[in-house]
């Protein structure tokens, strides 16, 4: 019998999305799910529609919207072994749940399997692209995930702490990436372990992605960098949100270092040096907080 996997989804006001990501994962050829969706108070109606159209779907009501930090309830509540991790618009393609079982399976040393995440408005050009099992990684290179499409061995998951919570939103998938890694577990990308994600920019059109990207961008470098990458790499990151902010006509980028000063007690107790190698072997730029105002 396959092992239970919990697919956990974290929704706030997309009704429609949720409805459709849902109905999507009752077409995948699995037979041991549950699914969990935690609300982040929505006001649109997500809860009342879950409750009438997907009464088998265990749901958790946030009082308030709480950011990521939602997610961890839903990633303690999960009864898998395995957690599938998805946005409220996205979801696994048919098969990719076996064949992710099956990685897991073959590679104890696997942590996440991160999911070839696709664009869903080109869904009718890539689905039958779907079968290819190629092992997508490099050999001078480590990786994170994308949360639109990933599933981790919940053992692992909970070692390294789930998401940090105080990110509130984004680069919370490389802040535990890095403690995954430093664990001595791997992340890996399959071509045929696929998901849907619906590119939105209805959140990243405002102050919230800059911000946020930004301020935890500086938290990643405090809290997991060997003292002296940490400090190196703040001061040129620091000079980077000066000449965007001045290029941008924006201040966002220095709002969001005051705030990053100003809320380290948030994270001053979470600081966890990682191995230098981890650090410099990381595919991941911290500078996507400066391409939102171009």
């Amino acid at each position: 019998m396959n092992p239970l996997v919990s697919i956990v989804m974290l929704s706030w006001n997309r009704k429609d999305d949720v409805r459709e990501s849902l109905t999507r994962i009752q077409e995948i050829n699995y037979d041991s799910l549950e699914v969990i969706v935690v609300d982040n108070a929505s006001t649109d109606g997500t809860q009342k529609m879950l409750e009438i159209d997907f009464p088998h779907v265990h749901l958790l009501r946030m009082y308030k919207n709480v950011g990521i930090e939602a997610y961890n309830i839903g990633f303690e509540n999960a009864n898998g072994e395995f957690i599938v991790i998805i946005d409220d618009d996205s979801f696994p393609e048919q098969n990719s749940i076996q064949r992710m079982v099956d990685r897991f399976n073959e590679d104890s040393e696997l942590g996440v399997v991160a999911f070839d995440v696709r664009n869903f408005y080109q869904y009718d050009e890539t689905e039958n692209t779907v079968g290819s099992t190629d092992k997508i990684e490099g050999n001078h290179y480590i990786m994170s995930f994308n949360g639109a499409g990933a599933g981790v061995r919940k053992s692992v998951f909970k070692q390294a702490g789930y998401y940090p919570e105080e990110f509130f939103l984004y680069h919370n998938e490389l802040d535990v990436a890095y403690r995954i890694w430093n664990n001595g577990y791997k992340i890996q990308s399959f071509s045929d372990i696929v998901s849907y994600h619906k590119y939105s920019p209805v959140n990243r059109s405002s102050w919230r992605a800059p911000f946020y990207y930004t301020r935890n961008a500086f938290w990643i470098m405090w809290k997991n960098y060997p003292i002296e990458i940490a400090i190196r790499e703040t001061l040129f990151f620091l000079q980077k949100c000066i000449y965007y902010s001045l290029e941008q006509s924006t201040t966002i980028y220095l709002k969001a270092f005051l705030s990053a000063i100003f809320g380290i007690n948030q994270i001053k107790d979470k600081r966890n040096p990682i191995k230098k190698e981890i650090v410099q072997k990381m595919r991941a730029s911290l500078d996507l907080a400066f391409t939102f105002y171009r």
